[in-house]
């Protein structure tokens, strides 16, 4: 295994600092690794704004990234120059990604049905749980114990995107199996205990509190079959399943179903927001349940609906009716 770069392991520890998500560290880490071998290993101090500038017109140009890949390399090279190194970039005038407008898929409820029939067990709650709350494939799998209300019909997302808590529906068709899949937990985080290990914790909440680990609450729903190493403090724990068992579980699914759709574990979340529009739900109330900042992020599901051409009809069916 390769020694880590002390460089790299210095802005490892900023970010931890500064409380940046595991996936965000990652994402930030590869982008920096890919400025870094782009210009032929000279080191970032030795750069600046035409390197960084550089960089980015050749992901637009020559790699085709979309916009938004664009931005989240833009905004590693940010934090690195600006919040680490203090060197300011000003002005970079780079080359903008294409704008890509595509419409997310959904499918009819007749579909996402003939999904789930192919599914069962845990899978199939994982993906009712897409659809019947439109949470993220990660939300769902990271909630624990505590983020369940089965009395009130509620769930609460901890930490979702933006650092942001949020509570969203449960279906009513999902608490006896999640019931079910609770006290399934639970043996395993009572078997864990008694090895010493439990579920992995906020690592700051584990300093604070090193016993919560032993916590009921704090149990994954949807636990990991394996123990694993804590990926900060490297202690041994069982962390909640990981998102490419649903997804392998999914693919076969929909094969099966004769959907012929491009369907993922982010198709039912779509789902869940259009059905909702169309069932008359109100869009605050939906950017609501999906953790949206902005309705205008919300309202991309008007357009998958028709509700931005309502009462339009089509020329061809005008000609039909004359004749």
């Amino acid at each position: 295994m390769a020694t880590p770069s002390p460089f790299m392991e210095m802005l490892r520890s900023e970010m931890r600092l500064r409380g940046h998500s595991l996936r965000t560290e990652k994402s930030y880490l590869y982008w920096i690794r890919q400025f870094i071998r782009f210009h032929n290993m000279k080191h970032p101090t030795e750069m600046g704004a035409k390197e960084v500038k550089g960089f980015l017109t050749w992901l637009a140009v020559e790699r085709h990234v979309a916009v938004n890949t664009q931005k989240v390399a833009l905004n590693a090279l940010v934090f690195m120059y600006h919040k680490v190194l203090k060197i300011e970039l000003g002005e970079l005038g780079f080359k903008l990604a294409q704008k890509q407008q595509r419409l997310p898929i959904v499918l009819t409820p007749e579909e996402v049905l003939k999904i789930l029939n192919q599914l069962e067990g845990r899978n199939r709650v994982i993906i009712e749980m897409l659809y019947g709350s439109g949470l993220r494939v990660s939300e769902c799998l990271g909630l624990r114990v505590q983020d369940i209300c089965l009395t009130s019909c509620s769930v609460t997302v901890r930490d979702g995107k933006g650092n942001k808590d949020r509570q969203t529906l449960l279906s009513q068709n999902l608490i006896e199996p999640l019931t079910s899949l609770i006290s399934e937990a639970l043996v395993v985080q009572r078997r864990d205990n008694e090895k010493g290990v439990g579920p992995s914790m906020p690592f700051a909440l584990a300093k604070k509190y090193p016993k919560a680990f032993k916590t009921p609450g704090w149990m994954f729903i949807f636990p990991s079959s394996k123990l694993c190493a804590h990926p900060i403090t490297g202690e041994l724990c069982r962390h909640h399943l990981h998102d490419s068992v649903v997804r392998k579980a999914l693919k076969p699914a929909v094969a099966k179903a004769a959907v012929y759709k491009k369907v993922n574990c982010h198709t039912f979340r779509h789902s869940f927001a259009t059905h909702l529009l169309q069932n008359g739900c109100d869009i605050r109330t939906v950017q609501e349940l999906l953790g949206h900042n902005d309705v205008s992020t919300t309202q991309i599901y008007t357009h998958v609906i028709g509700q931005h051409y309502a009462g339009t009809m089509s020329p061809l069916d005008r000609l039909k009716g004359a004749t």
